[in-house]
């Protein structure tokens, strides 16, 4: 596809625009303020006094948005266009209240409960006292933090700098943006290790709804996650063999590890990229070595740093309470419950395909590995392919982890649109549901997946079940 003319650019620029500017009128009326009521059905929002505008404006404002970003998925007239297009998409977002969640009040209480000396990995930010533990929805009340000791300090930062609650969002927001601005300042530099246009990469990334909509209108924390790994990629793969920079590079890594746990499984694809020369066995373990020693030290020190230790991996068992048919194994173990419950069983069957999937996520990360290292080891090429089948090889994998994780919300799939969108030659099979994802959560948090739940699981299973077989007849077993 070429990319579009101007007059087309143009459209789609202030399209998107109208639709930033619903976006914030619509959390105005009715986002995830803080005293607005919790868990509200889409039928009982519709009935509030100002339930039908808020609703008509979050529609018309998400489909203008995400049709504007759709409408020149081949490319943007240049990067600068995308750069300053997306800017300017984001302006009205940055004044919005939180958007499509309210995870951002979880973070205040954790960085209140931490700056108050309470280990907030033992102690629930309901049980630590925070004064804010109303606007918390309810099933992280009592719920230790899930987020590594990184993000836990940068929390406590934006409590002790914003004094009260609006003060700390704008705080954790202005945390956001830092790390959006971190990521578009690395893409470039990654669009051309890739072999990629970047007014294509850029505009696909950081254009895309579900990153101004969640990383900023929503105050999430993977915007921070995401700047910090890109730019441990980038300079891994400008620096490779080179000792001090890699052990920098695997330090951010390692950043972006204890902000959020997700990150790790880019650090196998990073080691590989490590490697100057030809991929051996020998080298592999002498660059990726000191890569995988930065990283460490990150983790080790920040931990000791912060005096939390490792409590944070406990708080990780605790992010599937929810269950989603958002989530493909929770859907397929929902279906299972459902019919099951129509011959009298009850098989409780989510535990169980959460935990298939979760071996098979480890299985397809190896084998995504392989591939790679298989990959390289066979190039004629070595420092373009180990660019390209570096960031191609992370981006699959947090693909598979989205894919594959016991739960799902709509800001996950910012993790595999950034580094797919610097490498993918089809786009279609990811846009399309990083799009769709944006739809998913109204202006006040409330989930549309929690209140579609049964037609939910039964149509996840069914497309679940139409990809299989799709594969199976692209790729016939051989005889």
């Amino acid at each position: 596809m070429l990319p579009a003319g101007p007059v087309r650019a143009r459209r789609a620029r202030y399209a998107g625009l109208a639709g930033a500017v619903l976006l914030t009128v619509a959390g105005y009326l009715g986002g995830a303020l803080p005293d607005a009521p919790l868990g509200s059905a889409p039928p009982s929002i519709w009935r509030a006094p100002a339930g039908p505008a808020t609703l008509t404006c979050w529609l018309i404002g998400t489909a203008l948005l995400v049709g504007a970003w759709w409408s020149l998925r081949a490319g943007a007239p240049s990067g600068r266009w995308a750069y300053v297009t997306a800017g300017l998409w984001l302006l009205p977002l940055l004044a919005a209240p939180p958007l499509g969640s309210r995870d951002v009040y979880s973070y205040a209480c954790q960085g209140w409960t931490y700056a108050h000396g309470v280990d907030p990995y033992a102690v629930p930010v309901a049980a630590a006292g925070c004064p804010w533990v109303d606007a918390v929805a309810p099933i992280w009340r009592d719920t230790p933090a899930p987020y590594g000791p990184v993000f836990v300090l940068l929390a406590a930062l934006a409590v002790s700098v914003g004094g009260g609650l609006t003060g700390t969002i704008v705080a954790l927001r202005v945390i956001a943006v830092a790390g959006l601005l971190l990521a578009a300042f690395c893409l470039p530099g990654l669009a051309r290790a890739a072999g990629v246009p970047t007014r294509r990469a850029a505009w696909l990334a950081l254009a895309a709804p579900v990153i101004g909509v969640h990383l900023v209108g929503g105050v999430h924390n993977d915007a921070v996650m995401l700047g910090l790994l890109l730019c441990g990629l980038l300079l891994v793969i400008r620096r490779p063999g080179r000792p001090a920079a890699l052990f920098v590079a695997g330090a951010l890594l390692g950043l972006a590890v204890t902000v959020k746990a997700t990150a790790v499984v880019v650090a196998p694809f990073a080691a590989l990229a490590a490697v100057h020369g030809r991929h051996t066995v020998r080298a592999l373990l002498r660059d990726g070595g000191w890569l995988a020693g930065g990283l460490l030290a990150a983790l080790l020190v920040t931990s000791a740093l912060s005096g939390l230790g490792f409590g944070w991996v406990g708080g990780l068992t605790r992010s599937g309470d929810s269950e989603q048919w958002t989530s493909p194994p929770t859907a397929v173990g929902l279906v299972v419950d459902y019919a099951g419950a129509l011959v009298g069983r009850d098989p409780r069957a989510v535990p169980v395909t959460r935990a298939v999937a979760l071996l098979l996520l480890a299985v397809v990360l190896v084998v995504l590995w392989w591939r790679a290292w298989r990959d390289l080891r066979a190039s004629g090429d070595p420092a373009l392919a180990r660019q390209w089948v570096t960031l191609h090889g992370a981006g699959l994998a947090l693909a598979a982890t989205v894919v594959l994780s016991p739960v799902f919300h709509p800001w996950y799939a910012t993790w595999p649109l950034v580094l797919l969108a610097l490498t993918a030659a089809r786009t279609t099979w990811f846009l399309l549901p990083a799009g769709a994802a944006t739809f998913l959560a109204l202006p006040d948090g409330t989930n549309l997946a929690r209140f579609t739940k049964a037609p939910g699981a039964v149509a996840m299973t069914a497309l679940l079940l139409f990809v299989l077989l799709h594969t199976l007849r692209r790729h016939p077993r051989p005889r």
